[in-house]
């Protein structure tokens, strides 16, 4: 792919009385003058108009399990064909993909491809749904809209990945071309988003209430937990009870470990006891599926019917070990409705646990 054709048009600006020009992408609102770029590094000023310099690049791409997103009750045991390009709106300090999100090297992006290759190959690989994800795709929405134009048109579904921080226009226009999504809810403070991301908790929560009630995406949330940051009892009961109130006790929780990173090296490892805990207080607080991750939990990774409480989807990791729902999602022991997207399914057929790296022009072809 030609530099031309990652100097992609983007979306969402407008010139200021002062000369300079405003990125309406995101909260940040960056201003930015000739040649200068946003915080998130990809969308640049060039004249009268802004670019998307990472259209039609990636740095890498998987095949995963959707588990693995983490997407618990989107067509489980199905296969994801995963990528991200660089950059991101956020500054965590914990980034976990710190390489991929913090990265300003564009010669990182050594995969070029168009919407069709991605849908084309997705296909092939026989994968449910594509995920825009490792770094946050609402940097690149433009590309992940037109990815999501092509996966529609073979049969291929779509899943963001992402902080959730976007304005309410682009998100409207973004959320209408995604099929699923997992939220990171970082803390249920400001003071952790202004501290540790650079952010605010506010637009967050407008996103996660735009998606329960004005979309029909499927999605799921994801919080890690910190030792000392956002951990507390306190702070996980307000936000169990705002999910719960807000968007209701069917929307499933991920409580997810935290491991030294980027610069949060001086914290030790979210022990298991902590997502235990935290889980317990989901559930009494009356959520229907709350889930552990990144611990060996099976409990944690199982869903439970919440009408007989029978277990549905067992899980150890991301391997399913067994699965008692029907084809439109009703628990096979009292014929309780369970919220998500279901297909027919047989255990044998499920992907598993691995991860395969793919080459995309190979697999396209």
């Amino acid at each position: 792919m030609s530099v031309a054709e990652s100097q992609y048009p983007a979306r969402w600006w407008h010139l200021l009385d002062d000369g300079r020009m405003q990125c309406d992408l995101c909260p940040r609102d960056c201003r930015l003058h000739e040649g200068q770029r946003g915080l998130c590094f990809v969308r640049k000023r060039e004249g009268d108009r802004m670019l998307l310099t990472t259209y039609g690049r990636s740095s890498g791409y998987c095949v995963d399990p959707v588990e693995k997103k983490p997407l618990n009750q989107f067509y489980p045991g199905s296969s994801v064909l995963s990528f991200g390009t660089a950059g991101c709106n956020l500054a965590c300090k914990f980034c976990q993909n710190w390489d991929i999100s913090k990265s300003r090297d564009m010669d990182r992006l050594a995969d070029a491809a168009s919407p069709e290759m991605i849908a084309q190959a997705a296909k092939k690989l026989g994968c449910k749904s594509v995920a825009f994800t490792y770094n946050d795709p609402v940097i690149f929405a433009e590309y992940a809209m037109d990815v999501a134009d092509a996966c529609h048109a073979v049969g291929v579904q779509t899943v963001a990945v992402t902080a959730g921080y976007m304005h309410d226009v682009p998100r409207r226009e973004f959320y209408a071309k995604m099929d699923a999504a997992n939220v990171d809810l970082k803390a249920f403070t400001d003071e952790f988003y202004v501290k540790l991301t650079g952010a605010h908790l506010a637009p967050v929560l407008d996103t996660l209430k735009y998606l329960k009630h004005e979309t029909a995406v499927w999605f799921e949330i994801t919080t890690l937990l910190i030792p000392g940051k956002n951990d507390s009892d306190a702070e996980l009961e307000a936000m169990c009870a705002w999910i719960a109130q807000e968007l209701g006790p069917e929307v499933p929780l991920h409580f997810s470990a935290f491991h030294p990173d980027w610069k949060m090296t001086d914290i030790a490892a979210t022990p298991a006891a902590t997502l235990t805990r935290a889980r317990r207080i989901a559930l009494t607080r009356g959520l229907h599926y709350v889930y552990t991750g990144n611990v060996h939990d099976t409990e944690g990774g199982t869903t439970f019917c919440p009408h007989c409480g029978k277990a549905l989807i067992v899980r150890d990791w991301y391997k399913l070990l067994d699965f008692r729902l029907s084809a439109d999602g009703h628990c096979r022991e009292c014929g309780g409705a369970i919220t998500g997207r279901y297909q027919a399914f047989d255990l044998k057929d499920q992907f598993g646990p691995k991860r395969i790296p793919v080459r995309l022009a190979a697999s396209a072809a």
